[in-house]
Order: structure tokens, then C-alpha cells, then sequence
């Protein structure tokens, strides 16, 4: 299942959703113009567990900016396709009901609560962890639970055909969440997951999930 669309109108322009695709696409094109490898820059702008729950090391302030900067780098057009579209499907909803300004501030949020439960499972790595995929899954988290019976225009491959249907967000976004917790159990237990930081995305998941109802403003909490 591909989604590409939602049935979910807006009543604002969704100012930040575009901001923060465009300075994705922006790192991202300057990354394909560096000098330096893909490892490189992973390593200099992604979140490294060791270091960022390292609350002893002089080197603190630097780890915790990554936290930042690793959501803004991706390790290929597979990788930052595949986040932007999610976010461009559901980010405007969001948007449009937190307000421009606090949605801001949620995206980074879950972002940040992504790469702690990222570094908290797996806190002697050197890897570095790197996409905007832990703050989208946040954006996810709060989606269905706000728009669980909005239509998403889904891409279904049956066999050499491929056909487009309307699947509620509960089932779209429920089904990947599944799959998110599933692979994050199997990673740890030693089985091999692709370099997928599969409790990045539970946990930004879970924490719009479970916080949204607090950003919301006042007049949308009777949801």
C-alpha cells in the first residue's frame, strides 16, 4: 500500500508542512552537491545514541544539536521521498488544526522524543540515526487519532495491477504502525532490520499519539 492522498480539506494554507519540506529537499540537494560521502555527513549531522544519552560528555551541547540536524538529513531520494509525501499527506491536517506556530513546535517534539526512544533502545551504538521519519511518525501518532475515518487515496499492488481505493486512516496508519512496532521487537532481538530506526518511528508515533489532545487549542479539546 502506497497512500499519496488524503480526502481531509483544510481551512489554512499549511505554511510550516511547506517550509519543512523545502528545507529538507534544500539540505538534501546540498548533501548530493558535497564533498563529503554519505557516511560523512551522516556521521557529522545524524544522532548518535552513544553520544546523545551521554549526559557526562564534554561533548553534550554538540550531540544534542544533532538531535536537530539529523532530522533534516536523509540517506537517499528513496528515503526523503518516502517522508516527505507522508508528511505532505498528513501534515496540513495537522497544521490546520494546531495552528502554524504549534504545530512547529509538536514536529519538533516528536522528533526529539523519536530520537531518544531511538538512543534509549539501543544506547551503546555509534550509528547515526538520521530523516525527518521519527518527527513524521508523531504527525502520524496524531492523525489517527483525530482523523481515524479520513480517506486516503491508497495505492494497492494486486499482482501486475494496480489499483487506487479509499482507505480509512485508522487502517492505513494502524497497519504501518504495526509494522513499525513489529520490526522494532524483531531488531531487538538480534535479528537483522536494515539499518531502520524502528524505534524512532514507535516512539515519535506514540508521542503524538498521546499528546495531541494537550497541544490542541482550547476551542478543538472537546475532541
Amino acid at each position: 500500500m502506497i497512500p499519496f492522498k488524503d480526502d481531509n480539506p483544510t481551512n489554512s494554507t499549511p505554511f510550516v508542512t511547506v517550509m519543512i519540506i523545502a528545507v529538507n529537499i534544500v539540505v538534501f540537494v546540498l548533501q548530493a552537491f558535497s564533498s563529503r560521502s554519505g557516511q560523512e555527513i551522516a556521521v557529522a549531522f545524524g544522532a548518535i545514541p552513544q553520544q546523545i544519552i551521554d549526559v557526562h560528555s564534554i561533548q553534550l551541547l554538540p550531540a544534542v544539536m544533532s538531535v536537530f540536524t539529523s532530522m533534516f538529513t536523509h540517506g537517499g531520494l528513496m528515503h526523503i521521498g518516502g517522508n516527505m509525501l507522508f508528511l505532505w499527506i498528513f501534515g496540513d491536517n495537522i497544521e490546520d488544526v494546531l495552528g502554524h506556530c504549534r504545530f512547529l513546535v509538536f514536529y519538533f517534539f516528536c522528533g526529539i522524543v523519536s530520537a531518544y526512544a531511538h538512543a534509549l533502545a539501543n544506547p551503546a551504538s555509534n550509528l547515526p540515526m538520521i530523516g525527518a521519519s521519527g518527527a513524521i511518525s508523531g504527525v502520524l501518532g496524531a492523525y489517527i487519532l483525530l482523523f481515524p475515518y479520513a480517506r486516503v487515496n491508497t495505492l494497492v499492488f494486486l499482482g501486475f495491477f494496480v489499483q487506487v481505493i479509499k482507505i480509512p486512516a485508522l487502517i492505513v496508519i494502524g497497519f504501518w504502525a504495526i509494522i513499525q512496532v513489529l520490526n522494532g521487537v524483531l531488531s531487538q532481538g538480534g535479528l537483522p532490520h536494515g539499518g531502520i530506526a524502528w524505534f524512532a518511528h514507535v516512539g515519535g508515533f506514540f508521542a503524538g499519539l498521546l499528546t495531541i489532545k494537550l497541544w490542541l487549542p482550547r476551542r478543538f479539546r472537546r475532541w
